[in-house]
């Protein structure tokens, strides 16, 4: 089956030029979309209609999470996960993961209807499988899944209780269903990707179960139906895609990060940017992580 390709047209949302653009989270409590850039360790902030603001971090940032105040995010340090106040820019280390690993970085994240933090690390020079999923919860941390060099996901699928994480470096998205303590089980393959369709990096559910995913290297993001056929193919004017999430008021416009890192300015000019499509289909709000309340 051949997938529709999606008809409208993008907007540049944030013409950034992130040297690593990832992980898009809209908090519909403020109207505000926030995402990170990983390699210059900065945390964007934007709302529509105003200009986007940045807090400058000294080291690798892989993820943002929101917290129960609009106003304090989980992060995801090389150094461990931090609790950082987008006032002051105060932050404080709550848990190093991976002490004994220190080529490692956190990469990418997601939170379950739980409050529980799903999230992965990497080898920070993408060449030996010493990247782990962790789930952080009110229990502890542990850890699922099998080893990767490059994890990226995860995203939480409440209504089918599926979680779903992406082993990159083998173009390979496995699914996890949970259990009923809320541990994640033991992983299925949902897809694989063809030679020549880039990389599966991250990703995101929407209201109807269908997971969105971001095509590394090959300009576009894919929904797939919850049975992994491919369905419809948003175009990205951008080789690197990295992550989209759902935002604005009724949740249905898609935003896409993407990564200027390694591309010519000249031949691809929009390398890094956040683009927009009003896709009329209903995302999911991102959930609370509630571990730091």
């Amino acid at each position: 089956m051949t997938p529709a390709v999606f008809q409208g047209r993008h907007r540049v949302a944030v013409p950034c030029g992130a040297t690593l653009g990832e992980g898009p989270v809209w908090d519909r409590r403020t109207g505000t979309l926030l995402f990170v850039d990983i390699a210059k360790g900065r945390l964007w902030r934007w709302r529509p209609g105003a200009q986007p603001s940045a807090i400058e971090l000294d080291e690798p940032l892989g993820f943002v999470a929101l917290t129960p105040d609009p106003e304090v995010v989980v992060i995801g340090l090389k150094s461990g996960l931090a609790r950082l106040d987008l006032g002051s820019g105060m932050r404080e280390i709550v848990l190093r993961p991976e002490p004994d690993r220190p080529g490692n970085r956190l990469n990418d994240a997601a939170v379950g209807p739980d409050g529980s933090l799903y999230f992965g690390s990497m080898d920070d020079a993408e060449a030996e499988p010493t990247g782990r999923f962790y789930r952080w919860s009110l229990d502890g941390l542990a850890s699922f899944g099998d080893p990767a060099v490059i994890t990226n996901g995860p995203a939480v699928d409440p209504v089918h209780r599926l979680l779903y994480c992406a082993d990159t470096t083998s173009g390979r998205v496995f699914r996890h269903r949970f259990g009923e303590d809320g541990a994640p089980g033991a992983r299925e393959l949902f897809v694989s990707f063809e030679e020549g369709s880039g990389h599966p990096d991250g990703m995101t559910v929407d209201a109807e179960g269908h997971v969105w995913i971001a095509h590394f290297g090959a300009s576009r993001v894919t929904r797939f139906s919850p049975e992994g056929r491919p369905e419809l193919v948003v175009p990205i004017p951008t080789a690197q895609v990295t992550k989209p999430a759902f935002g604005g008021p009724d949740l249905t416009t898609l935003y896409v990060t993407t990564a200027a890192k390694g591309r010519d300015a000249e031949i691809d000019p929009m390398a890094g940017h956040v683009f927009a499509f009003e896709v009329g289909i209903r995302g999911l709000p991102a959930e609370i992580c509630r571990i730091l309340a």
